[in-house]
């Protein structure tokens, strides 16, 4: 059976068929839907399953796709609940002084590289104050020298109380509180001191929030350890 034409519906016999587009044309009917010039196979353009000229092909305006009233409301719910998840984010971490930010690498390199400088800046302050004020933290081995600094001051008042001060200024380190290794940590500088999980680590002084000084039980040395390291 001979199939109809796209355009007027007419039987298309074969030897006037025209097949594109998905349909039978005869070719006097294959022609441009608006000057209506006749087309071929070379110069025909097809929009919608209907042949046009070069002229008059439909231009194809591309619409912003928020424009259609769907979309706006999609749009308009999607910042809503960006803007109730940042209420939540920021509620759950209103007052612990930072904002949350992912965890990327370049971060963690940062996060590495401010924690270093902390720490250095630490041993710093610690030298400062041994250099400046009397020596409340003695290293592993004390020295005649290391006695000095606070000998002076009491020389002040009377030479003959030498013997005493050697005393007084061992007993600083001597605050009474005990703690236990959870980690293994391999001193760093020479202030510090190395240690394996589960020693004992007494006559504990807090430093600031991320070093301490104490004297670990098992070999004696005493000097700073970082506090997150116990417990």
């Amino acid at each position: 059976m001979n199939p109809s034409c796209g355009r007027c519906n007419l039987v298309v016999y074969p030897t006037e068929k025209v097949n594109c587009l998905d349909k039978y044309w005869h070719k006097g009917c294959f022609s441009c839907e608006v000057c209506k010039m006749t087309l071929n196979m070379k110069n025909y353009k097809g929009f919608e399953k209907r042949p046009y000229c070069n002229a008059h092909y439909p231009k194809t305006n591309f619409t912003c796709v928020a424009d259609t009233p769907e979309n706006l409301r999609l749009k308009q719910q999607s910042q809503m609940q960006s803007q109730v998840r940042y209420r939540e984010d920021f509620e759950k971490n209103k007052g612990k002084g930072f904002s949350v930010v992912t965890d990327t690498p370049e971060l963690q390199r940062i996060k590495k590289s401010q924690n270093q400088i902390s720490n250095s800046k630490y041993h710093e302050d610690f030298e400062r104050r041994k250099m400046g004020e009397v020596p409340v933290h003695k290293p592993s081995n004390p020295g005649p020298g290391a006695f000095q600094p606070p000998a002076a001051p009491k020389n002040i008042h009377s030479e003959q109380d030498p013997e005493p001060v050697q005393p007084a200024a061992a007993a600083p380190p001597s605050s009474g509180k005990r703690y236990r290794a959870v980690y293994d940590y391999a001193a760093a500088d020479e202030d510090e001191v190395s240690f394996v999980d589960g020693d004992v680590i007494i006559d504990v002084q807090t430093i600031d929030e991320g070093w301490m000084y104490g004297r670990v039980e098992r070999t004696g040395q005493q000097g700073m350890l970082p506090a997150n390291y116990v417990e």
